[in-house]
Formats: structure tokens, C-alpha cells, sequence
């Protein structure tokens, strides 16, 4: 399973105002909270928790097939910074999701998954592929393995991601 998030930061900033009274308690765990407050820039650890969060939670969407709002059951933690590749945890309920981040100037982009192994077997898919939803889980026939593949889909603002996980 795959979840994956985007954040067009500049629109973001512009339609967002995450500082106002009750946003942050609302969203974050009061560890996150903490991120927040020590961050040397406490917008970009709002969105990348959050970039964190909203992956993860299409991946518990689609294994529970539960739509709800769990801010607060999705907590991020063991933060790590690789080779400018952000690397993370999120506990939701007793489930640990493994999360992947780039974070730059125009965006924050995060690939969530199930087993940190799974990394290397993320594709990204092209804009133009025919995308159907399948018992409410999108995805794409793939001709090549002859099946049906689900996939994760993030678009914000100026940017749009699809990946899948190849066998």
C-alpha cells in the first residue's frame, strides 16, 4: 500500500493562516507541538507533519475503508534527515507507517508506506494515465502485468503527483 501528499507551499501561505487560535491543538499531538515550537522554521514543520499525516491516512483509508477526520490519531515521530530525504514515522491507532519527504523551495512532497522496503519499489505515473475508482480505491489497469494496480494521487496548487508500487 501506498498514500502520497503534496503541498504547493506559496499557495499554502496564501490561503492558510495556520497560526490562527485552536489550528495547531486541533492537527497536532502535543509532541508535534513541540516540533513545531523548536522548528527553525515552524511553517515548513506545520506542512511537512501535515504532508506526513494526509499520506499516511489514504493508506488507513484504504485498508480500513473508514472515512474520517484522525488528526490527532496520526502522530509523526523518529524525524530524520538523510541526504536532504526527510524520513519519518506515524503511529495511527497500533499501526506504524513509514514516511519519505522532499522538502524544497515550491513544495512539500511525502510518499507514505507499510514497510520501509517498499520505497524502492515506488513509480511514479504519468498525469495522462486513465485513472478509475474500484470500490472507491483509485487505480489504473496495468497492461503490462495484465491487473489491476491501486494508486495514490496528491495534487495541490500548481503540483500533482500519481505513484504505484511496482512488483
Amino acid at each position: 500500500m501506498i498514500g502520497n501528499d503534496i503541498i504547493d507551499l506559496a499557495l499554502a501561505k496564501k490561503e492558510s493562516n495556520w497560526r490562527r487560535k485552536g489550528f495547531i491543538e486541533k492537527i497536532f499531538t502535543s509532541s508535534e507541538q513541540l516540533l513545531i515550537l523548536n522548528a527553525n522554521d515552524p511553517e515548513i514543520m506545520v506542512w511537512y507533519l501535515w504532508s506526513q499525516k494526509e499520506a499516511v491516512y489514504k493508506i488507513y483509508n484504504r485498508q480500513t475503508q473508514i472515512r474520517a477526520y484522525i488528526p490527532m490519531q496520526l502522530e509523526c515521530f523518529d524525524l530524520k534527515i538523510i541526504d536532504n530525504t526527510y524520513y519519518g514515522k506515524v503511529r495511527c491507532y497500533d499501526q506504524i507507517y513509514f514516511t519519505k519527504t522532499q522538502i524544497t523551495f515550491d513544495y512539500i512532497y511525502t510518499d507514505a508506506v507499510v514497510n520501509p522496503d517498499d520505497f524502492g519499489r515506488i513509480e511514479s505515473l504519468d498525469a495522462t494515465t486513465c485513472i478509475k475508482k474500484y470500490n472507491g480505491i483509485p487505480s489504473y489497469y496495468s497492461f503490462q502485468n495484465n491487473c489491476l494496480k491501486p494508486i495514490s494521487k496528491s495534487n495541490h496548487g500548481r503540483f500533482e503527483r500519481i505513484v504505484t508500487l511496482i512488483n
